[in-house]
């Protein structure tokens, strides 16, 4: 088994088309584990990690996949994210589990929007990144705007630990500022990595790079702030292990140059993720919903968070990270949630879409389960540690479609394939239109439906017809209402009584409950049936039918009967208690609102302003490159429907976009 302070599990993530997959495929072919490189869009077998057909057809990363690999004594469990924001929460659960990861960024393009999400997903994990600035070979290419970019847009200590030889057409290899040596990669495939001396030309600009990046390094280390002041000479070492305490507290982000497509500069960036990035040992105790530590240590107890799943011909395939103790397969385990114990059949290490199997797998390991029936986010344990490890972020879904089976004999099918499609997908909706009976799906947007309608016809030989998108509207109050509502009924046999007090808010939050609730006012186990019926007049508001959001509510107190109460009482009063309590708290409806960015060439960009100006956009600024501009705005979801085609007759096909869930807003 290898050490667990020489295992790096590491993940990729970036804005759409900034070069992860094409990264990873490199990281696998200078680590061994493939022998040809593939490329994302040019023809052959299609990169590695992009296993399914729709990721072929498209040319992007739909659903995470993971692999392990081997450079030089360091173990690395890689995951590649997808970029596109519609399949986020594919981003948040390998987040969730890994302990340091790549941002990747564009040359030209710097920071773009879903590069400002990702970077939220990893703050919200406290997970340590190295930034790579990928395409220097581009036409526009500045790493140092990009970092300067990082800095502003995403608030980071980002300092560069490489100075480029070259850029655009002319990018030939980097300078590493600690050990201030020339690094060029030869050869078919740059595997020829080659360490020279610095070219005379490039002496100073290196120097001075070094200077600005040992005095952002002094402010961490005492000892490297004494010698810089005495003018001694510092140590590589001390340089090495000053970036790596910096980035595992997450205070520095170190920077690095290359260009995967053209092979240059990515074993720089193996070094850098054994040297800086965090080994399981090294991140922060996991903190359970019970607030308990859990240590890395692969002879207590098990605990392992099950943070994706899915199906296939033989059954359910779950990955799983093990943050505390060993498995095997045999072994029996207890799920938190369910309360059941479960049998562990195989373990598998992934490489993309093919297993490996392996005999055990202890702390720190991520490996993926054959068999085992549970939920995306379920917590497995063993001995005396009982626990639930806390739930990832799932964002909710804005877009929804009608759909209904083309034959009769496609609803069966149907119905198979939307159900495992929303056990492997928690951003997947399904739900039935109370009028019309009209099955819906909803999700994170127009591309996310379209693939899965694509998976249905090609997984499942079911044919569908689509209805128009629609929005996902929300409802929410604006004021502090109360209620005290008591619910009586009697008819011949045991009544029912229930009487409950409070008052709504409201929040930031989804829905929060409180119990406030003193002196046996409320039964105990009354409170988790108000708690209940609370919930339910939240999913259908009434203005418009839409849910509810954006509501606290508090539970002060009440009475009961000692015969005629029940759980079914309270949740029948919360329930329609909730509904008049809204109807005072002046309601009304939200709408989504998407951060928009377009890349234009600089003629078009008083057309493009306009035209999201006129789809009620939000205008939030530009930034100008060489002959390109980068228009940010926020505009309403319902505007944003077939933009795409919209944008290329505007721009004669030469204009980009990518857009976000940024927020509700009063509609």
């Amino acid at each position: 088994m290898i050490p667990r302070e020489r295992v790096r599990n590491i993940g990729i993530s970036a804005h759409i088309d900034s070069g992860k997959t094409t990264l990873a495929e490199r990281i696998l072919f200078y680590t061994g584990r493939i022998h040809a490189i593939e490329e994302v869009k040019g023809g052959g077998k299609g990169a590695t990690m992009d296993f399914m057909p729709e990721e072929k057809l498209h040319g992007i990363t739909i659903t995470s996949a993971a692999t392990t690999c081997q450079w030089h004594d360091t173990q690395i469990n890689l995951i590649d994210t997808p970029g596109h924001v519609d399949f986020t929460i594919e981003v948040e659960r390998a987040l969730r589990v890994l302990d340091g990861a790549v941002m990747v960024l564009c040359a030209v393009a710097g920071v773009q929007s879903q590069s400002i999400t990702v970077d939220r997903q990893m703050k919200r994990y406290r997970v340590p990144r190295l930034a790579f600035i990928n395409k220097m070979d581009r036409m526009g290419a500045n790493p140092f705007r990009v970092v300067q970019a990082i800095r502003d847009r995403l608030q980071l200590n980002a300092v560069l630990l490489q100075y480029p030889i070259g850029s655009e057409d002319q990018f030939q290899g980097v300078i590493d500022l600690v050990e201030m040596t020339a690094h060029y990669f030869e050869g078919e495939n740059g595997e020829n990595w080659l360490k020279q001396r610095i070219p005379d030309m490039l002496v100073e600009a290196a120097q001075e790079a070094r200077e600005k990046l040992l005095d952002a390094l002094s402010l961490f280390s005492e000892p490297m702030t004494e010698m810089l002041l005495s003018g001694k000479e510092i140590p590589q070492e001390l340089i090495w292990q000053t970036i790596r305490q910096a980035t595992l507290s997450l205070e520095l982000t170190p920077v690095l140059l290359g260009s995967a497509f053209k092979n240059k500069g990515v074993q720089n960036l193996l070094d850098a993720i054994a040297l800086y990035l965090p080994s399981p040992v090294d991140r922060e105790v996991v903190k359970t919903a019970e607030s308990v530590s859990i240590y890395p240590n692969p002879d207590a107890s098990l605990v392992a968070l099950a943070f994706k799943l899915t199906v296939e011909s033989f059954g359910q395939l779950t990955y799983t990270r093990i943050y505390s103790g060993t498995l095997k397969p045999g072994d029996t385990v207890y799920n938190s949630r369910t309360e059941q114990r479960v049998q562990i059949g195989r373990l598998v290490r992934m490489h993309a879409n093919k297993r490996e199997e392996v005999k055990v797998a202890v702390a720190g390991d991520i490996v993926a389960l054959l068999g085992v029936d549970c939920a995306s986010g379920d917590t497995l344990c063993t001995g005396e540690t009982l626990v639930s490890l806390e739930k990832m972020y799932v964002p909710e879904p804005v877009i929804t479609l009608a759909i209904t089976p083309k034959k009769q004999e496609d609803s069966d099918r149907l119905s198979k394939a939307l159900n495992r499609f929303q056990r492997e997908d928690p951003t997947f909706r399904l739900s039935i239109d109370p009028e019309s009976g009209a099955t819906l799906i909803s999700g994170m947007g127009e591309l996310h439906l379209e693939i899965y309608l694509e998976r249905i016809q090609r997984e499942y030989n079911a044919e569908v017809y689509v209805g128009t998108p629609a929005v996902a509207y929300r409802e929410t109050i604006g004021q502090k209402a109360t209620f005290d509502y008591r619910f009586k009924k009697q008819s011949g046999g045991p009544g029912m009584y229930a009487h409950i007090i409070g008052w709504i808010e409201p929040t930031d939050e989804p829905f929060v409950f409180e119990n406030r609730v003193v002196g046996g006012a409320i039964p105990k186990e009354y409170i988790p049936a108000c708690e209940k019926g609370f919930r339910e007049a939240m999913e259908s508001g009434k203005l418009s039918g839409y849910p509810v959001t954006g509501v606290k509510v508090v539970l002060e107190g009440g009475s009961y009967h000692p015969i005629d109460s029940s759980e079914l009482a309270f949740r029948s009063a919360s329930h329609q208690a909730l509904e008049g309590a809204i109807a005072k708290a002046k309601p009304y409806t939200k709408e989504p609102i998407m951060l928009v960015e377009v890349e234009t060439p600089n003629e078009f960009m008083g057309r493009v302003q306009g035209d999201l100006s006129s789809r009620r956009g939000l205008l939030l600024g530009s930034e100008t490159m060489q002959g390109y501009s980068a228009i940010r705005a926020e505009v309403p979801l319902a505007r944003m429907f077939g933009y795409s085609t919209d944008l290329r007759s505007l721009t004669s096909g030469m204009a980009t976009f990518s857009m976000e869930f940024a927020c509700y807003k009063q509609s």
